[in-house]
């Protein structure tokens, strides 16, 4: 199997699973007290088993120096992380599975191609072309078709 066939496949199983991670989450919080809880319990449930998995790499700690000279941004990720775990915990129960799904992937597609367009945050430049925007579109009409009951 080539890299990129493996690489697809990954984020293939990876995608599978937010919507099981959203209803997991949202469980989470309808038994700990609310949507924060459920985010933090399962950002420390991720931090030790990402712990753990360091350990057993034996990977060396980055020096004071190499986190002192990271832009702001790239401390941004795990804010990032725990707003959706948290809007994933409150919201999906409300709107469904495949809608949540289908709102947070029609997002992630204007974001992409305004992050691709701009080649910001380490993303190769591709200009917005009529091809994307169509693209895009078509993944917010499939978006509204799912919400139609």
């Amino acid at each position: 199997m080539d890299t990129l066939t493996l690489l697809i496949l990954i984020t293939l199983a990876a995608g599978a699973m937010m919507p099981l991670q959203a209803g997991i989450n949202a469980q989470l919080a309808a038994n700990t007290g609310g949507a924060i809880w459920a985010a933090f319990i399962s950002f420390a449930v991720g931090t030790l088993v990402l712990g753990g998995y360091l350990l057993a790499l034996r990977q060396g700690i980055p020096s004071l120096g190499q986190l002192g000279s990271l832009p702001w941004w790239q401390w941004t990720g795990g804010l990032l992380g725990a707003f959706f775990v948290a809007v994933a915990a409150f919201a999906a129960p409300k709107l469904g599975a495949a809608a949540f799904i289908g709102f947070l992937v029609a997002g992630q597609m204007l974001a992409s191609l305004l992050l691709d367009h701009q080649g910001w945050v380490g993303y190769l430049q591709k200009e917005i072309n009529l091809y994307r925007i169509a693209g895009a579109l078509m993944v917010i009409g499939g978006v509204v078709l799912i919400r139609r009951n």
